[in-house]
């Protein structure tokens, strides 16, 4: 491993919440394409396997931040635990529900409370900021949780595919509900490198972290970027299945991830000057701009390499968001803030997925990336027009560095 990688783990405790989070972080990449391939395999319905993916995913945007606001305020030993505990329980009864064929609206209700899951990557993210804040560490830390991300991502559909079409419909979710368990168990175990709580009091900013102008750039940016992994995700699936070769969704997947992996290793290697926002345009016109060779794909071996191009673009971007978020959030809002790009990636996986269901359904699976397409100009668009509102945090905000190497640029247009 390289050197600013290894220097990474010279602190306690780092091995063991790293390594808790990337099994806490599994069902990220697990659920959504295990139950698509649970509800085609049973029923064969698009629309229906998109609308519960959209319906979890919208209700992770709802409670998601809501999780980690009380993460903040309580830590996330007391809050973690109780949510992980609803969660795998909503999941596990989904399964159920879909394996007897309960009536539609119990699918829905039950995806909706599985909604809860909690956002372990914001939680070993926070980690990380606590031990690095305003150290060149902090970028190859994000950095890493990037590759993690993305390790997730070539791990996971392809395990959850393989699972739900060779071993029963149900299995893919079920090992992803299995993950979550454990991970956060886990993670809420090792209490010297939690972040200490923020309580409320009288004098408290109880305000959401969502006040922020730029965080609102951010997020909404990462709305139009969710409906593209959303949409992909599903036209993948129908396209491979078109193709007679539905088992090998999942490799395909990874193969995107695992674009977006090298490149974060590569990222996180890298010290940067000049304006972190600029570098962040860039990186969402990269990933609108990519997605064009995925309608002019005619077999999987030529769409995996669209895919792979494409993924080049995601980690590097995504670091870079994390970078920006410490700049505009206060410390004790900083799990909050980062969840709420979570949850503009869920947002934008609900759409995607469920516009892509339905046009699937009408058109056929290479449409489906007509989607894709769509949604990386919308990124690009909202990307351009609140980069101002990124040069300057919010009012009475005290952001820190950017942790990227080029903190003294950021102290100087941002603090």
């Amino acid at each position: 491993m390289p050197s600013p990688y290894r220097a990474l783990f010279a602190a306690p405790g780092t091995k063991g919440f790293s390594a808790a989070g990337l099994v806490g972080r599994m069902p990220i990449a697990m659920v959504g394409v295990g139950v698509l391939t649970m509800i085609t395999e049973i029923n064969g319905r698009y629309a229906l396997a998109g609308g519960l993916t959209a319906t979890i995913a919208l209700s992770a945007a709802v409670l998601g931040p809501q999780v980690s606001r009380l993460v903040d305020q309580y830590g996330q030993r007391r809050v973690l635990r109780p949510v992980t505990l609803v969660a795998v329980s909503a999941i596990s009864l989904l399964l159920v529900a879909a394996a007897n064929g309960w009536p539609d609206w119990t699918l829905f209700v039950l995806a909706a409370v599985a909604g809860c899951v909690p956002s372990v990557g914001s939680m070993v993210r926070a980690r990380w900021t606590t031990l690095y804040r305003d150290t060149p560490q902090l970028h190859t830390a994000y950095s890493f949780e990037s590759v993690l991300d993305e390790v997730c991502f070539i791990l996971g559909p392809p395990v959850a595919t393989l699972l739900s079409a060779s071993w029963f419909p149900e299995a893919g979710p079920l090992v992803a509900v299995v993950c979550l368990l454990v991970g956060v168990w886990w993670l809420t175990a090792l209490r010297a490198t939690e972040p200490a709580p923020h309580p409320r009091s009288a004098q408290t900013d109880t305000s959401s972290a969502l006040r922020s102008p730029g965080l609102q750039v951010l997020v909404g940016t990462f709305v139009a970027t969710g409906a593209i992994f959303g949409s992909i995700d599903v036209a993948t699936l129908a396209f491979a299945e078109e193709h007679g070769h539905k088992s090998l969704t999942g490799f395909v997947l990874a193969i995107w991830a695992l674009g977006s992996c090298l490149a974060g290793i590569v990222f996180g290697l890298l010290r940067f000057t000049g304006r972190t926002e600029i570098r962040w345009v860039l990186g969402i016109c990269a990933m609108a701009v990519s997605m064009i060779p995925l309608l002019l794909a005619g077999n999987l071996p030529f769409l995996a390499v669209a895919l792979f191009v494409s993924g080049l673009a995601i980690a590097p971007t995504m670091v870079t968001t994390m970078a920006l978020i410490e700049a505009h959030v206060p410390r004790e809002k900083l799990t909050e803030g980062m969840t709420w790009t979570s949850t503009g990636l869920a947002v934008g996986v609900a759409i995607g997925s469920s516009v892509a269901g339905w046009v699937i359904d009408a058109a056929g699976a290479r449409t489906g990336y007509v989607v894709s397409i769509a949604s990386g100009i919308a990124a690009a668009a909202v990307a351009f027009a609140g980069y101002r509102r990124l040069t300057r945090p919010a009012q009475g905000e005290e952001p820190s560095s950017d942790g990227d190497g080029d903190s003294s640029d950021v102290r100087d247009r941002v603090a």
